[in-house]
């Protein structure tokens, strides 16, 4: 077990966030058993002035106020009625910014991942952000909680000495020229990369 990473880590520039997740450990403790994954694909998400973020203009809704609680919470929200999603906070109060969490290499508790996503083929189970939060069980009811704490959910320390590539954001054609910026990032040639 690696060191829960502390509350800093998160609250720095939002594109290097999401650079310096790549290789953490995101952890889940689902009825006393531990399930993770090393994170293998994020994008960024810059705020205000971000046409494909929630907060885009400063916007503050029942959904997007987690995002005002500053660095190191989770923000997890659904998705076309049916999908998870997995963010972590960024930078402070006064900047709604955050890192989606797009794609996990599955570590712990793979036979509780099989279970909850219904298949066995491993480069399945975490390749995606809806993928990510079923396999681990995560839903609304983790919405707003400290990352840097030891807790249900949290973030543990780990390496990445492998290649980092980036490129465009996925699924986000309505936010006009910030749907070309490069902001996702993944561990080059790892097979859990979503698709």
């Amino acid at each position: 077990m690696g060191k829960v990473l502390a509350q800093s880590f998160y609250c720095k520039n939002t594109e290097q966030v999401a650079k310096r997740l790549l290789g953490k450990k995101l952890i889940r403790i689902y009825r006393g058993q531990r399930i993770s994954g090393i994170i293998v694909e994020t994008e960024a998400y810059l705020g205000i002035s971000d046409k494909a973020a929630h907060s885009y203009g400063g916007k503050f809704t029942t959904r997007t106020q987690t995002m005002y609680l500053g660095g190191g919470h989770s923000y997890v929200y659904l998705i076309y009625g049916m999908y998870h999603c997995m963010n972590v906070v960024t930078r402070s109060t006064k900047h709604p910014e955050a890192v989606l969490i797009r794609a996990l290499e599955p570590l712990e508790g793979i036979h509780l991942m099989k279970k909850f996503r219904k298949t066995d083929d491993l480069k399945k189970l975490t390749s995606g952000p809806g993928k990510l939060c079923c396999a681990l069980n995560i839903d609304k009811s983790q919405n707003a909680l400290k990352l840097f704490e030891n807790g249900e959910l949290f973030i543990e320390n780990g390496k990445n000495d492998a290649a980092v590539e980036t490129g465009p954001r996925i699924n986000i054609d309505y936010a006009e020229e910030a749907a070309e910026w490069g902001l996702r990032f993944f561990i080059k040639s790892n097979p859990h990369v979503s698709v």
